[in-house]
This record gives C-alpha cells, structure tokens and sequence, in this order.
C-alpha cells in the first residue's frame, strides 16, 4: 500500500495495524500519546506493545518506571522492563542495566554489559 500523504491517512493506517496487534504501531502509538500529554493512553499502548515483545516498548516503559513518569516509581519494574529490552538488543538498556549495576557495586557485571552495550553500537559504553 502507498504510504500515506497526510496526517489523518497516517494516523488511520497506524490504528489499523494497531487493531491488527502490531506492536511497533502500539509503541509508536505509545510514543505519539506521550508527547500530546496523554499519559494514561502512553503506557497503554506501550504495555501492550511490551507484552507482544516490542524491544523499543520494553525500554520506554523501563524509563517511565525508573522516572516516574506515567506511572508511580517501581524500580523493580524499571529493571525488569530494561532486563527484557537488553535481552532483546537494545544497546541503550545495555548501557542503562551497566550503570544500575555499577551503583549497585556489582562491577564486573558492569563491565560485562558496557561491553555488550559498546558491541550493539553504544560507543559511550566505552566512557
């Protein structure tokens, strides 16, 4: 199918692949609702992006979790939802679980997953 020219065809595709449960169109749905404000409808569309696997959902919800953003501070599930994005490649989480392991004096698992994080293409892993 063309891609679409305006803003309502876009948004209007997005919603179909949503309703088809496309997880990339719910975390980038997840991603919209958060910058118009609308939280509640954010994490969302991101949970259930999240539940279908999406990586990139993974990691916003670590964020949102580890802020308190959205959602009441969990730093359990922070980890949790940062565990699940850097099994699955996420070279930013890799990077995230390498500093909480580091604050937490588990340094050579630090190390370990700087590596990891410098490997997927995080050079700041290296800093």
């Amino acid at each position: 199918k063309a891609a679409p020219k305006t803003k309502e065809e876009n948004n209007e595709q997005l919603m179909k692949r949503i309703e088809a449960n496309d997880p990339v169109a719910m975390c980038q749905m997840g991603g919209k609702m958060y910058k118009k404000g609308d939280f509640k409808a954010a994490f969302e569309y991101l949970t259930r992006a999240a539940v279908l696997g999406n990586v990139q959902a993974h990691f916003q919800l670590s964020c949102l979790y580890r802020e308190g953003k959205c959602v009441d501070k969990d730093e359990k599930r922070a980890l949790h939802h940062a565990e699940q994005a850097a099994i699955g490649g996420h070279p930013l989480a890799r990077h995230n679980l390498a500093i909480l392991e580091w604050k937490n004096g588990h340094y050579v698992r630090a190390a370990k997953h700087s590596i990891i994080a410098a490997k997927l293409g995080h050079d700041k892993s290296l800093d």
